[in-house]
């Protein structure tokens, strides 16, 4: 048997095992440094090791932008050489317009972007024949619920019933509009309710008291003072410009929070004081720089490299779709990262300074989320604080879980993703809608590495799904509607 003081010593070296190269004590460094022989060694970690707490990898990041830069350079060369310069404007004004589409010439995209206003009108009525109890709240939000999923279901009806009437571009920002409409009116009618249950919260209390023998007109009494407090809390919040319930149910005000950056509707949105006009004028050059930048790199490089690839994925050939799924996966994400810089930072940011519109957080640093789940609070912000507010607190205030309520808003977004890609494409294929319902178990795996192999690895996760992912939905979609509509196989180049 060991002796305490050798279970001491072997504890001690199983210790410094696991410690730095550098940990040394005093006593030994002394030492070393009055030796003759002028050691030149110390103990020291290699840089690349993680215990070397070395974090100055400025110089890499360099080279890795100069080796992204000349591979690009290269393939845009080699996409001229094979295709020569496919990019015509004449054409973006084409197929945005629909000109060449359909048997008519009646925009009837226009139309129903112009109709869209009488959902939005009615919806207004309905609110305030509410608040002067025209209605009552059963009848009122059953109104509004018909009235929203009126909206949403509007251009799917026109659509099967008008389909060689509408281009694929225009049918596009029919769902995208309508989409949104939904859900700042869902977040509309769900606020304005919040408001008049807490107006309607305290006199209703009063009224369950027991009257008082000697004070019979106690109730009426409470009422009034209550009634009296109200009136006083609308004068200070009116002093102080602040708009209280029912006096936001006007026109003006809804169609504020229409045009306004974000999902969620507020009786008294943040403003800013003044226009910066060189703000402004910078994120105009951005947006129409960037709608052309994504135009041309969509004509030029992404559209002939998905339908050079509809033939591997006929054939089910593994080797050759996964090459051509990652030859697609470049153009992808380098349009997805243009659109979504042109989206959140530059249209957003132009909206909210022209509407004087205080609340800028569009996006968080999703770039350095270590999880799907950290990703998916981060990217879209509107998106997230709208499913948030109006779909997992109430649900988890109901008393359900946490995991149950992100069930459900997965599931809301999965119907929303295969809603925008489904409708215009005219098939119903649910390859959207199954990419969104994989995102919770993908969602545990990355917070899995997160926690057992480190950040970083969250990190790759992240971004394998988003480059491989989206290029896998895109070859998968278009493979289905060339079957679909009998298109000629191409030769592949």
């Amino acid at each position: 048997m060991t002796t305490e003081a050798e279970e001491k010593a072997l504890r001690y070296r199983r210790a410094q095992s696991v410690t730095r190269a550098e940990e040394i004590t005093e006593k030994e460094k002394k030492a070393r440094r009055l030796q003759v022989d002028k050691p030149c060694h110390k103990p020291r970690d290699s840089l690349f090791s993680w215990s070397s707490e070395f974090t100055n990898f400025t110089g890499l990041v360099n080279w890795g932008f100069l080796m992204l830069t000349i591979g690009g350079v290269r393939l845009c060369l080699e996409n001229f050489l094979k295709y020569g310069i496919l990019v015509n404007p004449l054409e973006w004004i084409i197929v945005l317009t629909g000109y060449n589409e359909g048997r008519t010439q009646q925009y009837p995209s226009i139309i129903l972007l112009i109709f869209s206003v009488v959902p939005v009108v009615f919806s207004l009525i309905i609110e305030r024949a509410i608040s002067v109890d025209i209605l009552s709240d059963k009848i009122g939000i059953s109104l509004q619920i018909s009235n929203i999923v009126f909206l949403i279901s509007l251009p799917v009806v026109v659509l099967h019933f008008r389909s060689q009437d509408f281009s694929f571009v225009g049918i596009t920002t029919v769902c995208m509009i309508y989409l949104i409409l939904f859900l700042k009116l869902w977040s509309y009618c769900h606020t304005n309710y919040w408001c008049r249950s807490s107006l309607r919260a305290k006199p209703k209390k009063t009224k369950l008291r027991r009257q008082s023998l000697s004070a019979p007109n106690y109730n009426e009494l409470m009422n009034a003072e209550h009634e009296q407090s109200l009136d006083d809390e609308k004068s200070e919040l009116a002093a102080v410009g602040l708009v209280q319930y029912p006096d936001n149910l006007n026109l003006k005000d809804l169609l504020y929070f229409l045009f306004a950056p974000t999902l969620c509707y507020e009786l008294n949105f943040p403003r800013t004081t003044r226009i910066r006009k060189r703000f402004l004028i910078k994120r105009i050059v951005e947006v129409v720089f960037g709608v052309n930048l994504i135009m041309a790199l969509f004509q030029q490089w992404m559209i002939p490299t998905v339908t050079n690839s509809v033939h591997q994925f006929s054939e089910m050939n593994m080797i050759k779709m996964a090459e051509r799924l990652l030859k697609l996966a470049v153009p992808n994400h380098l349009i997805w990262l243009c659109f979504f810089y042109l989206t959140f930072h530059s249209f957003l940011n132009l909206m909210g300074e022209l509407l004087h519109f205080a609340d800028r957080n569009f996006y968080n640093d999703w770039w350095n989320a270590n999880n799907i789940a950290t990703f998916w609070s981060s990217w879209n912000r509107p998106v997230h604080l709208w499913a948030l507010r109006h779909v997992y607190i109430p649900i988890t205030d109901r008393g359900y879980g946490k995991s149950n309520a992100s069930i459900v808003v997965f599931f809301l977004s999965a119907f929303f993703h295969e809603y925008l890609v489904s409708v215009p494409l005219q098939m119903f294929r649910i390859w959207a809608f199954l990419g969104m319902m994989a995102q919770p178990p993908l969602s545990i795996i990355s917070r899995f590495a997160e926690v057992r192999l480190g950040p970083r690895w969250g990190n790759i996760i992240v971004w394998s799904s988003l480059i491989i992912g989206q290029p896998l939905a895109i070859m998968m979609y278009y493979h289905d509607y060339a079957l679909t509509h009998t298109l000629k196989t191409p030769t592949v180049i």
